[in-house]
């Protein structure tokens, strides 16, 4: 995931870890269902080494809302925050007319044909997720392009 893609999590963190505004567009009430990446990898190996064919989800079906999210963000980053620099707030914005209401996937499949089912908490993601991006944010010099519906895209990385 990189810290300028847009998605919920990388733009709630990214902005966090600068001292500003969490950005809700809409009243946060849609919800979405996070899966960290080991988790997916786990879940297509499974696939790809089981013997059932067919359409499988491989996602966490855990649901929350993107104020829920907001909120569990909130609450992990403030002790890694600088000196002088204040927990976020949370402020919303007009919501894109094509974000969907609901987001999470139905795993009977996976658990049934590959016995796979997600081992990660959405806790236990962010604060590996948040760890990453405080990396990455200490490579890039603290610059993050800002995402969003009215943002420019993001410029490409830089080759190695």
């Amino acid at each position: 995931m990189a810290l300028d893609d847009g998605r919920v999590v990388s733009n709630f963190v990214s902005q966090a870890i600068r001292g500003e505004p969490l950005t809700v567009y809409g009243d946060g009430s849609q919800t979405r269902s996070f899966q960290y990446v080991s988790d997916l990898v786990a879940g297509l190996v499974a696939l790809m080494e089981g013997d059932h064919t067919g359409p499988f989800n491989i996602g966490n079906p855990g649901e929350f809302t993107v104020l829920q999210l907001a909120e569990m963000v909130k609450r992990v980053i403030p002790p890694k925050l600088p000196p002088g620099v204040k927990e976020p707030e949370i402020v919303y914005r007009e919501n894109t007319s094509d974000d969907p209401k609901q987001r999470k996937p139905v795993i009977t499949t996976a658990e049934t044909h590959i016995g796979w089912r997600p081992k990660w908490s959405v806790a236990r993601g962010l604060a590996e997720t948040i760890a990453y991006f405080e990396r990455e944010l200490a490579d890039a010099g603290g610059e993050i392009v800002p995402t969003g519906p009215r943002a420019a895209k993001p410029r490409p990385r830089a080759s190695a």
